[in-house]
């Protein structure tokens, strides 16, 4: 599928009106992640993706912190070290991240290229933790940069994405998780 078709294929509708991507590509052709124009700010997007399941695609859904955190808990499981290092990365990462503060801006960061050329080397150190869980080493970076860049862009001194990636790290009981990746801060989508 090729970008004009693909995005084609993830418009939805809100409020009656047809939403169009800002940004689409896929991953690993088992994912098409879609950026949207956000409505918290001026620079707030909107993160989607369709996921290959057999021979056709799935609906439209939204990625939510706990998917993610759920994921990286099977990948734990099957490699603990591996798994903590990988969060070590992503930590440095947020540590990077800056919020979007211009069109400018945000057209040259919302790109495959840009998203995950910093990060070729972990795609390939971390593949085999890919194996585990449903999400690739690939999607789950590209998922937590749109993510990171997400929360800074609409508060540069939010902290939630962090808060959840060492609560990961740091082994914390299941029930601290959950709660962290699934608080939603009174904000509604």
């Amino acid at each position: 599928m090729n970008e004009d078709e693909m995005r084609q294929f993830m418009p939805f509708k809100k409020n009656g009106k047809k939403v169009s991507p800002l940004f689409v590509s896929t991953v690993n052709d088992k994912f098409i992640v879609a950026v949207y124009q956000g409505t918290i700010s001026d620079y707030d997007i909107l993160i989607k993706y369709r996921q290959r399941e057999s021979e056709k695609w799935s609906n439209i859904r939204t990625p939510k912190h706990i998917h993610w955190a759920v994921d990286i808990l099977i990948k734990m499981h099957s490699d603990r070290e591996k798994t903590q290092q990988f969060l070590d990365f992503l930590i440095e990462c947020w540590e990077k991240t800056k919020p979007i503060r211009s069109n400018e801006e945000r057209e040259k960061i919302l790109s495959i290229e840009n998203l995950l050329e910093s990060s070729r080397q972990q795609i390939k150190e971390y593949e085999a933790l890919g194996k585990k869980g449903e999400y690739s080493i690939k999607f789950l970076i590209l998922l937590a940069k749109l993510l990171m860049l997400q929360e800074k862009t609409n508060l540069e001194t939010a902290y939630m994405f962090k808060k959840l990636l060492e609560a990961l790290k740091s082994g914390e009981d299941i029930f601290k998780i959950v709660s962290i990746a699934s608080h939603t801060g009174g904000r509604k989508r």
